[in-house]
């Protein structure tokens, strides 16, 4: 099955895949405070989201666990100076690359497997959207909590 394959290549290529970000993030106009955060932490962060992402597409993963790491993750981009923007881009572009990888990889040469391919596409998105949503309500949490101890 091709989820079952898209899964296999994005953990043994996730090295790859994030080194391919490391470079973007660390480039774009987009993503200021990543050019000097240190290089090996953004790339051990990828990493995360990519080798735990066959775990998070899983039917069985809770909702809860993919809202509770991503909300961390918002607050924590907050307290070390990140803007929120920069962190949603951040995001994208982890989809960006990995989508990438898979097109390139060819693994797509049937109907049926552009049908699947179409069908796993959709769930990657929905991770995606629902990582950026939590992690934006995780960075907006903590400037709440910030201006309240500030005052």
């Amino acid at each position: 099955m091709l989820t079952r394959r898209f899964i296999k290549m994005i953990e043994t290529r996730a090295d790859k895949v994030a080194k391919l970000w490391l470079k973007e993030v660390r480039q774009s106009r987009y993503t200021p405070t990543y050019h000097h955060f240190p290089e090996e932490l953004l790339f051990e962060r990828a990493m995360a989201v990519y080798e735990r992402l066959g775990y998070w597409l899983s039917p069985e993963t809770q909702k809860e666990e993919i809202r509770h790491f991503y909300m961390n993750l918002g607050r924590r981009r907050y307290q070390e100076g990140f803007r929120l923007e920069e962190v949603i881009m951040a995001l994208i572009l982890l989809k960006r690359y990995l989508w990438l990888e898979v097109i390139s990889e060819g693994l797509t040469q049937t109907n049926l497997e552009l049908y699947q391919a179409l069908e796993l596409n959709n769930q990657v998105v929905l991770y995606f959207d629902r990582a950026i949503y939590y992690t934006t309500q995780g960075y907006m949490e903590a400037v709440e909590a910030a201006k309240v101890i500030n005052q």
